[in-house]
């Protein structure tokens, strides 16, 4: 709740006139079988048509006032609601951008969208029932219970009876199913990965012909949720036929109770219908306090699923302000540098050692898995190395403030990723104030500008989520045109040209040379016609640096390039 505190602060003012509204209106609602009772005891019997007009119109005058209240108060509960969830959301997504990449791989994309949408839809719901319902439905129980002692104080001590076994229904139920609530939750973050996943590679699931196979995991996932909710609302379901046999059989004595006092003469007909009325009242509010109940646990469990995302710290600290670049030719280096991920037992890279000088081309070769991706992200500190040290011109990526290191490397990764929206809204992700002239020139070295002019629209041609709209070489150029607007120090190309024909891809290699600022880069690749006129190129085999040189000494020296080579120039052709 500490989290939700903070945020509800904000809305103190209609946090406070929500609950009060509708204490006013509960106020109202109490005075309704009074008045009945004195239309029914004096006016029907005593016939005084004056009593029965004026307590209609005082019915009239308390419901209209009633309803007035009831606005008010959910107005003021919404607003409160809404906006603490759009705080909370806000600084949620805000907490998640600020989580380092292992962090977030231990936590799953997956569950993350789930406490960002569905629990914190959750919480959102739970606080305006909370605000409606908190007061209202305890003073109108204890306020009908003691209204009923004015009435009858014999008559009354069933309703002291009646609530206490109410009570234990309906703490009972929630004691079993407040747990059952974040394992229901859990079980949908298992259906949003499903559904992420199918989704996302519905074309490769066709191609495989995998749809029954991913529509049976479905299913699988599916009804263990569905088992879940099932169990969870059967128990759920049971509060209100218990509660309404309690209050029946409480309604059955007042009655009983009533007609021997109004046998005796002790009670008047109109009492014993406010009574009626009184425990009636008692009955709708707890059901609407189960129900509360039932909401509040889902909101309690989503609740802690969000404050276990907010309480994770990042386990990277990044030092305030920028620096100035220390004088040295070592663009990159890496001193006996081992990285193990979190949650794994091997470790993915070991003891590697290299340097990169400025303006140097770096290759970086290898069998899948052999740690190149991994190499890579620990220069733009994606992931911070667990033994030895990485610098960055020089300096300690540790040492670098986050924004300034993230300016000087440019990565351009594996997968294409682009955003729906403009080319030109994409190709400022590298910098929002790069002129016109500026993304020609990063579009024309990606290989990108012929495709982007023959474009209906050029720069304006919208793109959809995930660059659907384009092939896959268009995605990667476009990628590296994003990278290439930075005009980074470092340049980071993680396999990123695999769709280019190797026409293309020896064009933008010439004119990665070419850039009119200095650039080192690192190319990431499996291809050795990639890589084979790069400064220094490193071969990595199980995480381990197996050899380091040109291409011709690797040639001459290392079988793992040489058998890297030679079956790719069997397929391929000496490029």
């Amino acid at each position: 709740m500490k989290y939700l505190r903070i945020y509800l602060k904000k809305y103190m003012r209609e946090s406070i006139l929500a609950p009060l509204f509708k204490m006013l209106e509960a106020l109202f609602d109490l005075f309704v079988p009074i008045v009945v009772a004195r239309l029914i005891n004096t006016g029907i019997g005593e016939r005084d048509s004056g009593v029965v007009w004026q307590s209609f119109m005082i019915l009239i005058a308390l419901a209209l006032i009633g309803l007035l209240c009831s606005f008010v108060a959910q107005y003021f509960a919404a607003k409160a609601a809404t906006g603490t969830a759009a705080g909370m959301r806000h600084d949620l997504m805000k907490h998640i951008y600020g989580l380092d990449s292992s962090s977030i791989d231990q936590i799953g994309t997956s569950t993350l969208i789930t406490r960002m949408t569905s629990d914190m839809n959750q919480v959102q719901n739970g606080l305006n029932l909370f605000l409606r319902l908190f007061l209202r439905s305890p003073f109108i129980v204890f306020g009908a219970m003691v209204m009923a002692f004015t009435i009858d104080s014999g008559i009354a001590l069933i309703f002291v009876c009646t609530i206490p076994i109410l009570s234990v229904i309906i703490f009972g139920v929630m004691k079993w199913t407040s747990p059952r609530y974040r394992q229901i939750q859990e079980k949908l973050d298992l259906v949003t990965r499903a559904t992420r996943q199918n989704l996302s590679g519905v074309r490769v699931i066709r191609a495989f012909g995998r749809e029954e196979d991913e529509v049976k995991a479905f299913q699988e996932s599916n009804h263990q949720l569905n088992t879940m909710q099932n169990l969870v609302g059967r128990i759920s379901s049971l509060m209100n036929p218990l509660t309404y046999v309690v209050v029946n059989l409480g309604i059955v004595a007042v009655l009983y109770a009533g007609a021997r006092k109004v046998d005796g003469g002790v009670l008047l007909n109109g009492n014993v219908i406010a009574l009626v009325n009184y425990l009636s009242q008692i009955l709708v509010e707890l059901i609407k306090l189960a129900n509360l109940i039932v909401t509040l646990s889902r909101s309690a469990a989503s609740l802690r699923r969000i404050e276990d995302v907010l309480d994770r710290k990042p386990s990277m600290a990044f030092p305030e302000g920028q620096k100035a670049l220390p004088l040295t030719d070592e663009a990159v280096r890496f001193d006996r540098v081992s990285l193990t991920y979190a949650g794994a037992g091997d470790a993915s890279l070991h003891d590697i050692s290299f340097t990169a000088l400025k303006g140097q081309t770096i290759g970086v070769i290898g069998g899948t898995g052999s740690g190149k991706t991994s190499l890579v992200s620990l220069i733009n500190r994606m992931y911070d190395a667990t033994e030895g040290m990485v610098s960055v011109y020089g300096l300690p990526v540790r040492d670098w403030d986050r924004e300034q290191l993230r300016c000087m490397v440019g990565v351009v990764p594996q997968k294409a990723q682009l955003f729906s929206g403009t080319i030109r809204e994409n190709l400022l992700w590298g910098n929002p104030g790069a002129s016109e002239d500026e993304l020609w020139e990063a579009l024309t070295a990606a290989q990108a500008a012929d495709f982007v002019r023959i474009k209906p629209d050029g720069l304006e041609e919208r793109i959809e989520q995930g660059g659907r709209n384009l092939s896959g070489g268009q995605r990667q150029r476009l990628t590296i045109a994003r990278a290439l607007v930075r005009k980074p120090s470092i340049l980071i190309l993680d396999d990123s040209a695999s769709a280019l024909d190797f026409a293309t891809d020896a064009a933008l290699r010439k004119a990665l040379r070419e850039l009119p600022w200095e650039t080192t880069c690192l190319i990431v690749s499996q291809r050795t016609s990639s890589i084979r006129h790069a400064d220094q190129i490193l071969v990595l085999e199980d995480g381990r640096l197996a050899a380091r040189g040109t291409h011709k000494e690797l040639l001459s020296s290392c079988p793992v390039y040489q058998e890297i080579y030679d079956s790719q120039f069997r397929k391929e052709g000496d490029q």
